[in-house]
C-alpha cells in the first residue's frame, strides 16, 4: 500500500515535537497535525504561559510599585514568550521538512485519518494515510458535569489565562501542582485566596518536611487552606461564586478556579472504531515501546498515556516512540528518578526517595540540611526562604533522594540528579564533601548539606 507519509504525528506539544523531529532527521516523511496552535497545550495553555506568569509576578513582587500592575498586565509577558516559542517550534518543522497539517484529526481506519478544519468561507475535510501514527494530543482540564464552566466566573487552568481583571478574591478547588502554583501567584498579587484540598496534606507525594515548609509559607502569605474538603454544589451569579462544601461550609469569592486533575484529549480521535479504548480520564494503554495494544503501528505518548504527565518526559517519550519506528527497537527508556518541579513561590523540586518511602521500606538513612538563610548567595539576593535536603544511606553514603524548597530549586536539583545517576561509589555523599563549589553560589548548598549530614553519623 502506498502511504502519503511514513509517520503522521497528531499533536504538536512536547511529545509530538520529539517524535516528529526524531523521525524526520532519520529521513522518514513526516507530517504533524495540530488542531489549534503549533506548540500545543504546553506552549499556549499550560507550562509556558503559567511559568512565564509566575516569573513576572515573582519579579515584580520585589518592585516597590508592583501593586500598580494588574493580573492582565502580568499576563502580557507570557504572551511575548508564547509567540517566541511558537516561532521557534515552527522553524524546527520547516527546517526538517515536516509537513504541518492544521485541523482536527479523526481515524477512519487504522492507516487513515480525516482532518477537519473550518475557515471563514468553507469547511474542509482532507484524508491522509500513513504507515505509522503517533498520538500526542495532550490533555485538558477535567470538567465535572455538575459545574457550569461556561460561566465567566468559573475558571479552569486554561481560561484563567484569559482573566480580564484582578479579582479581590478567588477560591481554588484542588491543591495539586496546578492549584498550589496558582494559589501562590494570586496571593503574591495580594488577592485573597481560599485553597480547598480534598486530601489530608498538600502535595502528599513529596517529602513531608518540604511540604511542611510550603504549608507554613502559605500560612505566612495569608492563603487560607482547608484540607479534607469536598464540594457539594457550585453556584455562580453576576457578582460571585458560592461553593458549598459537604462539611456544610460555604465559601464565597469573586471567582472559582477548578484545578482538580486533567483529561486526555482522546475522545474525538475515533479510537473506538479501531478498538482502542481510553480509560475514564482519557488515557490510552500502551506497552513499553509506547505502542497501543490493539494496533502496534499506532503509538501514543505524553499526557494521553498518563504518568508522569510532564512536558520534559513527553518529549523523551516522543523520541523513544520514533526510535522504535525507525529501528524496530529502542533501548532508551525514561529514567527511574524523574525530577519534579513545582513552580510555587518559592518553588519546589525533588528527585529520588522521600523520608516516608524509605521509612516504609525500612532502609537505614540519614539526612543533611542546608538552609538558604545561611548561604551567602541567598543573603545577597535577599531570597533566603528555603532549604536543600539530602537523604543518604547510613552505611554506604549512597544518595537516595534530594529535595529542595526555595529560589531556583528546579535548577539546583539537577546537580544532585547528575550525581545520583552515577554508578558505584561516584554517587555518594563524599562527592559533595570533596568537590570545590564556586563561592558564593546556591550550588554551595550541596557541600553545606553534605557536611551537615556526615556530622550526624
Amino acid at each position: 500500500m502506498q502511504f502519503d507519509y511514513d509517520v503522521i504525528v497528531i499533536g504538536s506539544g512536547p511529545g509530538g515535537e520529539g517524535a516528529a523531529i526524531k523521525a524526520a532527521k532519520a529521513g522518514l516523511s513526516v507530517a504533524i497535525v495540530e488542531a489549534k496552535e503549533i506548540g500545543g497545550n504546553c506552549t499556549h495553555r499550560g507550562t509556558i504561559p503559567s511559568k512565564a506568569l509566575r516569573h513576572t509576578v515573582a519579579h515584580f513582587a520585589f518592585h516597590k510599585k508592583y501593586h500598580d500592575y494588574s493580573y492582565p498586565q502580568m499576563l502580557q509577558n507570557a504572551n511575548h514568550v508564547i509567540q517566541q516559542q511558537t516561532e521557534l517550534k515552527t522553524g524546527f518543522y520547516k527546517r526538517n521538512d515536516v509537513a504541518m497539517l492544521h485541523g482536527f484529526a479523526k481515524f477512519t481506519d487504522p492507516h487513515t485519518i480525516c482532518i477537519h478544519r473550518q475557515n471563514e468561507h468553507e469547511t474542509l475535510n482532507e484524508t491522509y494515510t500513513a504507515k505509522y501514527f503517533v498520538i500526542a494530543t495532550g490533555s485538558r482540564p477535567y470538567h465535572p458535569s455538575d459545574i457550569d464552566f461556561n460561566h465567566p466566573r468559573i475558571l479552569d487552568a486554561d481560561s484563567v489565562l484569559h482573566l480580564k481583571e484582578s479579582p479581590k478574591s478567588i477560591t481554588i478547588y484542588g491543591a495539586g501542582v496546578i492549584g498550589c502554583e496558582y494559589a501562590s501567584i494570586f496571593r503574591t498579587l495580594k488577592i485573597r485566596v481560599n485553597l480547598i484540598n480534598n486530601r489530608q496534606r498538600l502535595l502528599s507525594f513529596l517529602d513531608h518536611e518540604i511540604i511542611d515548609g510550603l504549608s507554613y509559607h502559605f500560612r505566612e502569605q495569608g492563603i487560607r487552606t482547608r484540607h479534607n474538603e469536598h464540594y457539594d454544589t457550585v453556584v455562580a451569579n453576576d457578582h460571585e461564586v458560592i461553593m458549598s462544601l459537604k462539611s456544610n461550609k460555604v465559601i464565597k469569592s469573586d471567582y472559582l478556579l477548578f484545578a482538580q486533575g486533567r483529561t486526555g484529549n482522546t475522545d474525538q480521535l475515533g479510537l473506538d472504531s479501531l478498538g482502542i479504548e481510553a480509560n475514564i480520564r482519557g488515557s490510552i494503554e500502551v506497552n513499553e515501546n509506547y505502542q497501543t495494544l490493539k494496533h502496534p503501528h499506532i503509538y501514543a505518548v505524553g499526557d494521553v498515556v498518563g504518568y508522569p504527565s510532564l512536558a520534559s518526559a513527553a518529549f523523551d517519550q516522543g523520541r523513544f516512540a520514533a526510535s522504535h519506528i525507525i529501528f524496530g527497537k529502542c533501548d532508551a527508556h525514561l529514567i527511574k528518578d524523574i525530577p519534579t518541579g513545582i513552580y510555587t513561590l518559592p518553588e519546589i523540586s525533588s528527585v529520588g526517595k522521600t523520608e516516608q518511602e524509605l521509612t516504609e521500606e525500612k532502609i537505614p538513612y540519614e539526612i543533611g540540611h542546608a538552609f538558604f538563610k545561611d548561604l551567602a548567595r541567598a543573603q545577597i539576593s535577599g531570597k533566603t526562604t528555603g532549604m536543600l535536603k539530602i537523604i543518604f544511606h547510613r552505611d554506604s553514603l549512597k544518595i537516595l533522594g534530594i529535595h529542595c524548597f526555595g529560589n531556583q530549586a528546579s535548577e539546583i536539583i539537577h546537580i544532585g540528579q547528575a550525581i545520583m545517576s552515577q554508578k558505584g561509589k561516584a554517587n555518594t555523599l563524599m562527592y559533595f564533601i570533596n568537590t570545590t563549589f564556586n563561592y558564593p553560589t546556591m550550588a554551595e548548598a550541596y557541600r553545606v548539606a553534605a557536611l551537615n549530614g556526615i556530622n550526624r553519623l
